[in-house]
């Protein structure tokens, strides 16, 4: 199928673009990358009036390094956080998640925004941004607001973005020195969906767990941030009883359901033997 017909927008500014929402309301979408939004409007499940393209608004691009932040634009694409060294040396993580998304064509147009801003919880990104505890960004016609990505996400394709808001930076504190981290993905072929994926910070101290992180994708109609389950490891040597405890207090908090991915106890299975090798590489890096 190909999608109905619909008039094309590219404007120059950020200003035009909330303008230009604000004047065609439900019938406009912003579009980025558009590998979410492009297939919808092809299968007819999304019906537009009017695409509004951010292309060529260059307040949306570029990655900003700081001693104490990062903030990468929303229309910054997958391949260019896999690009950045600078960006890998802050934050390696980024780049390792950003390598297991689909395959390099999709990550030449796919964009950061737009893989946190429509809330599809199979996307990689929101997980890690509620790892890294990023903060999101967002410009409508009452100013701007910064929303949590831990925050952000209400439920599958709904967030606290208003419809005549669009996120236009990501801003994410560096890890302290020494931060181990890792992404583990589990899929059925290159460029799926995850069954299960999980991200792990783990900083040591003295041989025991200063701090953690762990959220998981594609396990519920949300990312999760297993808050308790990174407590579980806080204050140990991360030793396989702290490992199980985690483990069992991340699968205890999804909500997979039955699909072509499999069935909920295939999934939760799955999930905790993602979660496992992600602790022990993240343990493995942390210094």
């Amino acid at each position: 199928m190909i999608p109905t017909g619909f008039s094309y927008h590219r404007p120059a500014d950020l200003a035009s673009a909330v303008g230009l929402l604000q004047a065609h309301g439900d019938e406009a979408r912003v579009i980025a990358g558009g590998h979410s939004l492009i297939p919808m409007m092809k299968l007819r499940m999304a019906d537009l009036s009017h695409l509004v393209d951010l292309q060529d608004i260059a307040d949306l691009k570029g990655i900003e390094i700081t001693d104490d932040t990062v903030t990468i634009g929303a229309m910054v694409t997958q391949h260019e956080l896999i690009d950045s060294d600078a960006l890998a040396a802050a934050i390696p993580l980024i780049r390792e998640a950003a390598l297991q998304i689909a395959d390099p064509q999709v990550r030449y147009m796919g964009t950061l925004g737009g893989n946190v801003a429509n809330g599809d919880p199979g996307n990689d990104m929101p997980g890690l941004m509620q790892c890294l505890g990023a903060t999101y960004a967002l410009s409508g016609p009452d100013g701007g607001r910064e929303v949590a990505a831990r925050s952000f996400y209400e439920a599958a394709y709904f967030t606290a973005r208003e419809d005549e808001e669009i996120l236009t930076r990501v801003t994410i504190p560096r890890p302290a020195g020494g931060t181990g981290y890792a992404y583990e993905k589990q899929k059925r072929k290159i460029g799926d969906y995850a069954t299960a994926a999980a991200a792990v910070l783990i900083r040591m101290d003295g041989g025991a767990c200063a701090e953690a992180s762990i959220a998981m994708t594609n396990l519920a109609d949300t990312p999760v941030w297993a808050e308790d389950a990174a407590a579980a490891l806080v204050g140990t040597t991360v030793d396989d009883a702290a490992r199980k405890a985690a483990i069992e207090t991340a699968v205890a908090a999804i909500d997979p359901v039955t699909d072509n991915r499999g069935p909920v106890e295939f999934k939760q299975h799955v999930a905790g033997v993602i979660l496992g090798r992600a602790i022990d590489r993240a343990l493995e890096r942390a210094s």
